[in-house]
Protein backbone atom coordinates (compact mmCIF):
# COMPACT_ATOMS: atom_id res chain seq x y z
CA UNK A 1 0.00 0.00 0.00
CA UNK A 2 1.40 3.36 -1.02
CA UNK A 3 1.41 5.98 1.70
CA UNK A 4 1.65 9.73 2.12
CA UNK A 5 4.83 10.26 4.13
CA UNK A 6 6.61 13.32 5.50
CA UNK A 7 10.12 13.12 6.93
CA UNK A 8 10.92 15.87 9.43
CA UNK A 9 14.66 16.41 9.50
CA UNK A 10 17.66 18.21 8.03
CA UNK A 11 18.16 18.52 4.28
CA UNK A 12 20.42 20.68 2.10
CA UNK A 13 21.79 23.29 2.81
CA UNK A 14 22.40 21.46 6.10
CA UNK A 15 25.53 19.36 5.89
CA UNK A 16 26.75 16.00 6.99
CA UNK A 17 25.38 12.51 7.39
CA UNK A 18 22.08 13.54 8.95
CA UNK A 19 21.02 15.64 5.98
CA UNK A 20 22.26 13.00 3.54
CA UNK A 21 20.32 10.27 5.36
CA UNK A 22 17.04 12.22 5.40
CA UNK A 23 17.40 13.07 1.72
CA UNK A 24 18.39 9.57 0.61
CA UNK A 25 15.53 8.06 2.62
CA UNK A 26 13.08 10.39 0.86
CA UNK A 27 14.43 9.33 -2.54
CA UNK A 28 14.18 5.64 -1.63
CA UNK A 29 10.61 5.92 -0.33
CA UNK A 30 9.53 7.88 -3.42
CA UNK A 31 11.12 5.25 -5.67
CA UNK A 32 8.91 2.64 -3.96
CA UNK A 33 5.81 4.60 -4.93
CA UNK A 34 5.11 6.50 -1.71
CA UNK A 35 4.19 10.18 -1.99
CA UNK A 36 7.07 11.57 0.03
CA UNK A 37 7.97 15.03 1.34
CA UNK A 38 10.64 16.51 3.60
CA UNK A 39 9.80 19.09 6.24
CA UNK A 40 13.16 20.69 6.99
CA UNK A 41 14.60 23.62 8.89
CA UNK A 42 15.44 27.24 8.21
CA UNK A 43 17.18 27.27 11.63
CA UNK A 44 17.72 23.90 13.32
CA UNK A 45 19.92 24.67 16.35
CA UNK A 46 20.99 27.78 18.27
CA UNK A 47 24.57 28.60 17.28
CA UNK A 48 25.66 28.33 20.94
CA UNK A 49 24.64 24.64 20.98
CA UNK A 50 26.25 23.73 17.67
CA UNK A 51 29.63 25.48 17.42
CA UNK A 52 30.48 24.09 13.99
CA UNK A 53 29.29 25.10 10.56
CA UNK A 54 25.66 24.07 10.10
CA UNK A 55 25.24 24.58 6.34
CA UNK A 56 27.18 24.24 3.10
CA UNK A 57 26.88 26.02 -0.23
CA UNK A 58 26.91 22.96 -2.50
CA UNK A 59 24.70 19.87 -2.07
CA UNK A 60 26.51 16.68 -1.02
CA UNK A 61 24.06 14.57 -3.01
CA UNK A 62 20.95 14.99 -5.13
CA UNK A 63 18.50 17.26 -3.24
CA UNK A 64 14.95 15.98 -2.83
CA UNK A 65 12.58 18.19 -4.84
CA UNK A 66 9.57 18.26 -2.46
CA UNK A 67 11.33 19.88 0.51
CA UNK A 68 10.08 22.73 2.68
CA UNK A 69 12.26 24.82 5.02
CA UNK A 70 9.67 26.33 7.36
CA UNK A 71 10.76 25.05 10.77
CA UNK A 72 12.87 27.17 13.11
CA UNK A 73 13.98 26.47 16.67
CA UNK A 74 12.96 29.99 17.75
CA UNK A 75 9.43 29.92 16.23
CA UNK A 76 7.22 27.63 18.38
CA UNK A 77 4.01 28.69 16.67
CA UNK A 78 5.34 27.18 13.47
CA UNK A 79 5.80 23.79 15.13
CA UNK A 80 2.12 23.51 16.09
CA UNK A 81 0.95 24.81 12.70
CA UNK A 82 3.13 22.26 10.91
CA UNK A 83 1.60 19.44 12.95
CA UNK A 84 -1.94 20.56 12.15
CA UNK A 85 -1.12 20.79 8.45
CA UNK A 86 0.49 17.33 8.37
CA UNK A 87 -2.47 15.78 10.20
CA UNK A 88 -4.77 16.82 7.35
CA UNK A 89 -2.75 15.12 4.60
CA UNK A 90 -0.24 12.52 5.84
CA UNK A 91 -0.49 8.83 6.68
CA UNK A 92 2.94 8.75 8.33
CA UNK A 93 5.22 11.41 9.85
CA UNK A 94 8.82 10.41 10.63
CA UNK A 95 10.62 12.59 13.18
CA UNK A 96 14.39 12.18 12.79
CA UNK A 97 16.05 12.55 16.20
CA UNK A 98 19.71 13.56 16.43
CA UNK A 99 19.69 15.64 19.62
CA UNK A 100 17.35 16.41 22.52
CA UNK A 101 17.55 20.04 21.36
CA UNK A 102 15.05 19.03 18.66
CA UNK A 103 12.54 17.58 21.12
CA UNK A 104 10.60 20.79 22.01
CA UNK A 105 9.92 21.37 18.31
CA UNK A 106 8.85 17.77 17.85
CA UNK A 107 6.54 17.94 20.84
CA UNK A 108 4.99 21.04 19.26
CA UNK A 109 4.46 19.17 15.99
CA UNK A 110 2.90 16.27 17.90
CA UNK A 111 0.56 18.66 19.72
CA UNK A 112 -0.58 20.02 16.36
CA UNK A 113 -1.08 16.51 15.04
CA UNK A 114 -3.13 15.48 18.08
CA UNK A 115 -5.36 18.53 17.80
CA UNK A 116 -6.42 17.41 14.31
CA UNK A 117 -6.44 13.64 14.72
CA UNK A 118 -10.04 13.31 15.84
CA UNK A 119 -11.39 14.48 12.49
CA UNK A 120 -9.66 11.61 10.65
CA UNK A 121 -10.64 8.83 13.06
CA UNK A 122 -9.13 5.48 12.13
CA UNK A 123 -7.14 7.14 9.34
CA UNK A 124 -5.21 9.32 11.75
CA UNK A 125 -1.61 10.20 10.99
CA UNK A 126 0.91 7.82 12.55
CA UNK A 127 4.21 9.07 13.97
CA UNK A 128 7.52 7.22 14.10
CA UNK A 129 10.59 8.62 15.85
CA UNK A 130 13.70 7.63 13.89
CA UNK A 131 16.55 7.75 16.41
CA UNK A 132 20.01 8.42 15.06
CA UNK A 133 20.94 8.85 18.73
CA UNK A 134 18.44 7.94 21.43
CA UNK A 135 20.49 9.98 23.89
CA UNK A 136 23.65 12.04 23.34
CA UNK A 137 27.06 10.53 23.92
CA UNK A 138 27.69 13.40 26.36
CA UNK A 139 24.34 13.85 28.07
CA UNK A 140 22.62 16.02 30.66
CA UNK A 141 19.86 14.99 33.07
CA UNK A 142 17.25 16.96 31.15
CA UNK A 143 18.05 14.99 27.98
CA UNK A 144 16.53 11.82 29.44
CA UNK A 145 13.29 13.60 30.38
CA UNK A 146 12.95 15.23 26.97
CA UNK A 147 13.54 12.09 24.94
CA UNK A 148 11.30 9.99 27.19
CA UNK A 149 8.47 12.49 26.65
CA UNK A 150 8.92 12.31 22.88
CA UNK A 151 9.17 8.52 22.55
CA UNK A 152 6.11 7.90 24.73
CA UNK A 153 3.98 10.12 22.49
CA UNK A 154 4.96 8.34 19.26
CA UNK A 155 3.28 5.37 17.57
CA UNK A 156 6.63 3.71 16.84
CA UNK A 157 10.35 4.03 17.46
CA UNK A 158 13.17 2.98 15.12
CA UNK A 159 16.81 2.67 16.18
CA UNK A 160 19.98 1.68 14.36
CA UNK A 161 21.30 -0.98 16.75
CA UNK A 162 20.17 -3.40 19.41
CA UNK A 163 22.07 -1.39 22.02
CA UNK A 164 20.15 1.76 21.07
CA UNK A 165 16.87 -0.19 21.03
CA UNK A 166 17.54 -1.34 24.59
CA UNK A 167 18.13 2.27 25.63
CA UNK A 168 14.90 3.40 23.95
CA UNK A 169 12.99 0.49 25.50
CA UNK A 170 14.00 1.66 28.95
CA UNK A 171 12.64 5.13 28.23
CA UNK A 172 9.38 3.79 26.80
CA UNK A 173 8.58 1.74 29.88
CA UNK A 174 6.42 -1.36 30.16
CA UNK A 175 3.22 -1.89 28.24
CA UNK A 176 4.39 -0.18 25.08
CA UNK A 177 5.56 -1.52 21.74
CA UNK A 178 9.21 -2.48 21.40
CA UNK A 179 11.51 -0.31 19.28
CA UNK A 180 12.29 -1.59 15.79
CA UNK A 181 15.96 -2.13 14.94
CA UNK A 182 17.02 -1.23 11.40
CA UNK A 183 20.76 -1.17 10.68
CA UNK A 184 21.88 2.13 9.20
CA UNK A 185 22.12 1.95 5.38
CA UNK A 186 24.84 3.66 3.33
CA UNK A 187 24.32 7.35 2.51
CA UNK A 188 27.72 8.55 1.39
CA UNK A 189 28.67 11.98 0.04
CA UNK A 190 29.10 12.26 -3.70
CA UNK A 191 32.85 12.78 -4.18
CA UNK A 192 32.89 12.27 -7.96
CA UNK A 193 34.65 9.57 -9.95
CA UNK A 194 36.99 7.32 -7.97
CA UNK A 195 40.17 5.81 -9.36
CA UNK A 196 41.90 2.73 -8.01
CA UNK A 197 44.29 3.55 -5.15
CA UNK A 198 47.97 3.74 -6.04
CA UNK A 199 49.99 0.76 -4.79
CA UNK A 200 52.47 1.09 -1.94
CA UNK A 201 52.41 2.35 1.62
CA UNK A 202 51.92 6.01 2.52
CA UNK A 203 52.95 5.57 6.18
CA UNK A 204 50.05 7.86 7.00
CA UNK A 205 46.76 7.46 8.87
CA UNK A 206 43.53 9.47 8.75
CA UNK A 207 40.91 10.41 11.31
CA UNK A 208 37.89 12.14 9.75
CA UNK A 209 34.84 13.74 11.37
CA UNK A 210 33.70 16.01 14.16
CA UNK A 211 36.26 15.91 16.97
CA UNK A 212 34.53 15.43 20.32
CA UNK A 213 35.65 13.55 23.45
CA UNK A 214 33.65 10.40 22.69
CA UNK A 215 35.46 10.04 19.34
CA UNK A 216 38.68 9.17 21.21
CA UNK A 217 41.22 11.24 19.28
CA UNK A 218 43.23 11.62 22.51
CA UNK A 219 43.35 7.81 22.74
CA UNK A 220 44.59 7.72 19.14
CA UNK A 221 47.39 10.20 19.86
CA UNK A 222 48.57 8.13 22.83
CA UNK A 223 48.40 4.93 20.77
CA UNK A 224 50.30 6.57 17.92
CA UNK A 225 53.08 7.39 20.38
CA UNK A 226 53.10 3.84 21.77
CA UNK A 227 52.34 1.49 18.91
CA UNK A 228 52.83 2.90 15.42
CA UNK A 229 56.26 2.93 13.76
CA UNK A 230 58.12 6.20 14.24
CA UNK A 231 57.79 7.21 10.59
CA UNK A 232 53.96 6.89 10.54
CA UNK A 233 52.08 10.21 10.53
CA UNK A 234 48.45 11.17 11.15
CA UNK A 235 45.95 13.71 9.85
CA UNK A 236 42.99 14.63 12.07
CA UNK A 237 40.49 16.32 9.75
CA UNK A 238 37.21 17.84 10.89
CA UNK A 239 35.50 20.34 13.13
CA UNK A 240 37.02 20.58 16.60
CA UNK A 241 34.30 21.31 19.15
CA UNK A 242 36.05 23.41 21.76
CA UNK A 243 39.10 23.95 19.56
CA UNK A 244 42.25 21.91 19.01
CA UNK A 245 44.33 23.42 21.82
CA UNK A 246 44.13 20.48 24.24
CA UNK A 247 44.92 17.90 21.57
CA UNK A 248 47.78 20.00 20.21
CA UNK A 249 49.25 20.23 23.72
CA UNK A 250 48.79 16.47 24.22
CA UNK A 251 50.60 15.69 20.94
CA UNK A 252 53.44 17.93 22.07
CA UNK A 253 53.69 16.21 25.49
CA UNK A 254 53.68 12.79 23.82
CA UNK A 255 56.45 13.80 21.43
CA UNK A 256 54.36 13.26 18.28
CA UNK A 257 53.53 16.87 17.39
CA UNK A 258 55.74 16.69 14.30
CA UNK A 259 53.83 13.57 13.15
CA UNK A 260 50.29 14.94 13.52
CA UNK A 261 48.49 17.47 11.32
CA UNK A 262 45.27 19.02 12.56
CA UNK A 263 43.16 20.03 9.57
CA UNK A 264 40.48 22.08 11.31
CA UNK A 265 37.03 22.80 9.82
CA UNK A 266 34.34 20.91 7.99
CA UNK A 267 35.72 18.79 5.15
CA UNK A 268 33.67 19.27 1.95
CA UNK A 269 33.09 16.29 -0.32
CA UNK A 270 35.53 17.48 -2.98
CA UNK A 271 38.44 17.30 -0.51
CA UNK A 272 37.77 13.72 0.58
CA UNK A 273 39.48 11.88 -2.33
CA UNK A 274 42.77 13.67 -1.64
CA UNK A 275 42.67 12.85 2.06
CA UNK A 276 41.93 9.19 1.37
CA UNK A 277 44.56 8.91 -1.37
CA UNK A 278 47.25 10.08 1.08
CA UNK A 279 46.39 7.51 3.77
CA UNK A 280 46.93 3.80 4.38
CA UNK A 281 43.88 3.47 6.65
CA UNK A 282 41.13 5.37 8.39
CA UNK A 283 41.26 5.11 12.17
CA UNK A 284 38.03 5.19 14.21
CA UNK A 285 39.15 5.27 17.87
CA UNK A 286 35.66 5.91 19.29
CA UNK A 287 34.96 5.42 22.98
CA UNK A 288 31.24 5.05 22.18
CA UNK A 289 29.23 4.98 18.98
CA UNK A 290 25.80 4.32 17.56
CA UNK A 291 26.15 3.93 13.79
CA UNK A 292 28.70 5.57 11.51
CA UNK A 293 29.16 5.87 7.78
CA UNK A 294 32.93 6.14 8.05
CA UNK A 295 33.70 2.45 7.61
CA UNK A 296 31.76 2.42 4.35
CA UNK A 297 33.20 5.79 3.34
CA UNK A 298 36.73 4.49 3.78
CA UNK A 299 35.95 1.29 1.89
CA UNK A 300 34.31 3.29 -0.91
CA UNK A 301 37.68 4.97 -1.41
CA UNK A 302 39.70 1.77 -1.16
CA UNK A 303 40.95 2.17 2.41
CA UNK A 304 40.98 -0.44 5.18
CA UNK A 305 39.88 0.61 8.66
CA UNK A 306 41.34 0.41 12.15
CA UNK A 307 38.32 0.66 14.45
CA UNK A 308 37.17 -0.01 17.98
CA UNK A 309 34.29 -2.35 18.74
CA UNK A 310 32.15 0.56 19.97
CA UNK A 311 28.51 0.53 18.86
CA UNK A 312 28.03 -0.73 15.32
CA UNK A 313 31.49 0.22 14.03
CA UNK A 314 32.71 -3.37 13.91
CA UNK A 315 29.66 -4.70 12.08
CA UNK A 316 31.08 -3.86 8.66
CA UNK A 317 34.77 -4.55 9.30
CA UNK A 318 36.08 -8.02 8.46
CA UNK A 319 38.99 -8.32 10.86
CA UNK A 320 42.12 -9.43 9.03
CA UNK A 321 40.44 -8.96 5.64
CA UNK A 322 39.66 -5.25 5.28
CA UNK A 323 40.53 -3.89 8.71
CA UNK A 324 41.79 -4.34 12.26
CA UNK A 325 39.63 -4.17 15.40
CA UNK A 326 40.42 -3.27 19.00
CA UNK A 327 38.66 -2.46 22.26
CA UNK A 328 37.25 1.04 22.88
CA UNK A 329 38.99 3.49 25.24
CA UNK A 330 42.01 1.18 25.48
CA UNK A 331 45.29 2.86 24.53
CA UNK A 332 47.31 -0.35 24.71
CA UNK A 333 44.94 -2.30 22.47
CA UNK A 334 44.73 0.49 19.88
CA UNK A 335 48.55 0.70 19.95
CA UNK A 336 48.61 -3.05 19.35
CA UNK A 337 46.17 -2.66 16.43
CA UNK A 338 48.32 0.05 14.82
CA UNK A 339 51.43 -2.10 15.22
CA UNK A 340 49.59 -5.09 13.72
CA UNK A 341 48.39 -2.98 10.82
CA UNK A 342 51.94 -1.93 9.93
CA UNK A 343 53.44 -5.41 10.00
CA UNK A 344 55.17 -6.18 6.73
CA UNK A 345 52.69 -6.70 3.90
CA UNK A 346 49.57 -6.12 6.00
CA UNK A 347 48.56 -2.68 4.62
CA UNK A 348 48.61 -3.99 1.05
CA UNK A 349 46.80 -7.20 2.03
CA UNK A 350 44.01 -5.32 3.79
CA UNK A 351 43.72 -2.79 0.97
CA UNK A 352 43.26 -5.68 -1.47
CA UNK A 353 40.45 -7.03 0.71
CA UNK A 354 38.37 -3.84 0.62
CA UNK A 355 35.08 -4.00 -1.30
CA UNK A 356 32.70 -1.17 -2.05
CA UNK A 357 29.30 -1.43 -0.45
CA UNK A 358 26.18 -2.30 -2.45
CA UNK A 359 23.62 0.10 -1.02
CA UNK A 360 20.33 -1.17 -2.48
CA UNK A 361 19.79 -4.27 -0.27
CA UNK A 362 20.48 -2.22 2.87
CA UNK A 363 17.94 0.41 1.85
CA UNK A 364 15.28 -2.13 0.89
CA UNK A 365 15.53 -3.70 4.34
CA UNK A 366 15.63 -0.31 6.06
CA UNK A 367 12.51 1.09 4.40
CA UNK A 368 10.63 -2.16 5.07
CA UNK A 369 11.43 -1.92 8.78
CA UNK A 370 10.63 1.78 8.95
CA UNK A 371 7.20 1.27 7.39
CA UNK A 372 6.60 -1.64 9.76
CA UNK A 373 7.49 0.44 12.82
Amino acid sequence: MNRRITLVGPAHPYKGGGARHTTELAHRLAARGHRTRIESWSAQYPAALYPGEQTVADPEGEPFPDTRHDLAWYRPGGWFATGRRLARTEDLVVLTLFSPVQVPAYLGILAGLRSSRRSRGAERTRVVVLCHNVLPHERRAVDVSLVRALLRRADGVLTHSGEQAHLADGLLGSGRGRPVVAPMPPHLPDTGARSAPEPGERRHLLFLGIVRPYKGVDVLLRALAQGAPDDVTLTVAGEFWGGSGELTALARRLGVADRVRFREGYVPAEELPGLFAAADAMVLPYRSATASQNVWLAHEHGLPVVATRAGALADHVRAGVDGVLCEPDDVADLARALADFYRQGVPEKLRAGVRRVEAAPFWDDYTDRLLGA
